[in-house]
């Protein structure tokens, strides 16, 4: 598949014309990035605006005692960045390609030029903004309030949400990765309270678990919710 129509399929980008994804085509540069590679760190930020092409990132940061959190894993399609304008929030964050994955930069001064001329792009990613802030500050009241066993829970069908595969049984599985302690990265908790709640979970057959990956059952789920 071209460029361009890899480009049109772009959640950010998918009501431009094709006139208008030729012209981000020439103003981008593709980059590969392997799995497990660092893409970004808070020392070696550059700004510009970044579309992924090909698989995903994870977001995250480490506090002083060198835990890491995560605040989002983004697909194919979803864009994260910075320019003096407009902020994606991902400036002091680590950035990792949890497979491997294919990125699309537009540099800072390309950008700039590019949203004078074509503003709904401008529109768009407010709209983007909009919906990560919602989900940071949910993350960060799920946090402080909830329950271990319900802030996974919450993590589990926002991710569901975002990578579920779509199966014949009750249960979901979401589409990638999920080690104990990765999910133990989410919501700020030890890998060994997680093993635990996560044990619970599935006795109560909320959840199914195998090697990396979990599946939510989401009507039980929403019942106990």
């Amino acid at each position: 598949m071209n460029q361009i129509t890899y480009l049109s399929q772009f959640y950010l980008l998918n009501s431009l014309s094709e006139e208008s994804l030729r012209l981000i085509d020439q103003l981008t540069s593709l980059s590969p990035f392997p799995k497990n590679t660092c893409i970004q760190t808070p020392e070696t930020f550059s700004e510009g605006f970044y579309f992924i092409k090909q698989g995903k990132v994870r977001l995250y940061k480490v506090n002083r005692d060198g835990r890491q959190f995560t605040f989002d894993i983004l697909g194919e399609g979803n864009v994260f960045g910075e320019v003096d304008l407009l902020s994606l929030g991902t400036r002091e964050m680590y950035i990792e390609a949890i497979e491997d994955c294919l990125i699309c930069k537009m540099s800072k001064a390309k950008f700039e030029s590019y949203i004078i001329e074509h503003p709904q792009l401008m529109m768009k990613i407010m709209k983007i903004i909009s919906d990560r802030m919602v989900s940071i500050i949910q993350a960060a009241e799920n946090l402080a309030l909830l329950p271990l066993q319900d802030r996974i829970i919450s993590t589990l069908v926002r991710l569901a949400d975002q990578f579920g595969t779509p199966n014949s049984s009750a249960f979901q599985q979401i589409d990638i990765p999920l080690s104990h302690q990765e999910l133990a990265h989410f919501v700020g908790a030890s890998r060994e309270a997680v093993t635990v709640a996560l044990r619970a979970l599935v006795r109560e057959e909320l959840i199914q678990t195998g090697f990396k990956s979990i599946s939510i059952h989401r009507d039980e789920i929403l019942k106990r919710m």
